[in-house]
């Protein structure tokens, strides 16, 4: 007889981080990291650098090649009171340029039409709020091109965990060696751990290079508010799976290869499509366990926040228990945790959700 699977609350995420394990730097290599190896029952602790003896000729890495915007802004309202925007998406419309959708700080929110001057001599003019009048963030107008804006005037917009401000170092290292599509407000960070040297030996091995692109929101960081799970409202997210990715996927499989996935930015993005059938568009798509995985073998991660919906992918991928008893290996051996942190490698679970 086959039991039902656990019903599972917010409460089963949680777990307690001492303050001191959130890295607030990166490690002073790319592959400086430590790699927790959690494929089997029993965690192994290794070196990032150990990566390629750990995979096959004949794998296929997928990668997130979105590009961290500087989505920071700080200004000021008429009235001389401080604000700050966070550009979630540059919007292109079609009948009005400059438009974008942002996260609004300030302690009082001005009203529609309201001219905010930016730092750096350029307007904001808020027009509403977006998605709809009743959206959770705000739609404005930039007095020029919004990208070319946040190149000149904007910051590294670090998670909130991260307690300093955005210096050359975070310019540098918030950022993965191969981005090239610019859009995202947080790093894919799983792939922060690679350089080239890194990539090129995986190449001369044998293991194959793909690329999606999903443009990282904030929402990644909210915390999931609701016990019940099934009542959280996912963020929507920017993804895209190239032909060429799809081509590499069917190759690899035909060949007995395995799909290795950097990142829970390159899960979303390929089971994304994988679910829909649909190869681009906006994605908010919810992995809990019970989730049944179409593409991924293989899963590279950092470590992620209690009660995220990060955490609760992960869970349905290797399995509830065994990311529990990960994380507190992980805590035990005083890895680095989030964003600049440490990584580990999962397996996907066959057997079930426990």
């Amino acid at each position: 007889m086959i039991s039902p699977a656990p019903t599972f609350t917010l409460s089963d995420f949680d777990f307690h981080l001492p303050p001191e394990l959130i890295a607030q730097h990166p490690a002073p290599e790319r592959t400086g990291s430590r790699l927790l190896d959690g494929r089997a029952p029993e965690p192994v602790d290794r070196r990032f650098t150990e990566l390629p003896g750990l995979l096959r000729s004949g794998d296929l890495m997928v990668f997130n090649d979105t590009q961290v915007v500087k989505a920071r802004l700080f200004g000021q309202k008429a009235t001389g009171g401080q604000l700050e925007l966070l550009v979630e998406r540059v919007l292109h419309e079609a009948d009005l340029p400059h438009t974008v959708a942002a996260h609004m700080k300030v302690s009082k929110k001005p009203q529609p039409g309201a001219v905010l001057q930016m730092d750096g001599g350029f307007t904001a003019t808020l027009l509403g709020r977006w998605p709809h009048e009743d959206g959770p963030i705000y739609r404005f107008q930039f007095s020029d091109d919004p990208y070319t804006l946040m190149a000149q005037h904007g910051h590294v917009p670090l998670p909130p965990y991260i307690t300093h401000g955005d210096d050359a170092e975070d310019e540098r290292r918030y950022q993965t060696v191969f981005a090239r599509h610019p859009g995202a407000v947080a790093a894919p960070t799983a792939a922060l751990h690679f350089d080239q040297p890194l990539l090129d030996q995986l190449q001369a091995m044998g293991v194959e290079r793909a690329h999606v692109t999903l443009h990282v929101g904030a929402g990644t960081f909210q915390p999931v508010k609701t016990e019940n799970i099934a009542e959280h409202v996912m963020h929507h997210e920017r993804y895209h799976v190239p032909p060429e990715t799809q081509a590499a996927i069917e190759a690899c499989r035909a060949r007995g290869g395995r799909i290795v996935a950097v990142g829970t930015t390159s899960v979303r993005a390929l089971e994304s499509w994988a679910t829909s059938g649909q190869a681009h568009g906006d994605t908010d798509i919810f992995i809990t366990p019970g989730y049944r995985f179409r593409v991924v073998d293989l899963m590279l991660t950092n470590f992620h926040l209690p009660k995220s919906t990060l955490m609760m992918l992960v869970s349905a991928f290797a399995g509830y228990e065994q990311i529990k008893a990960l994380y507190q290996h992980a805590i035990a051996q005083q890895y680095r945790f989030f964003s600049y942190g440490d990584s580990m490698l999962l397996q996907r679970n066959m057997t079930g959700n426990t």
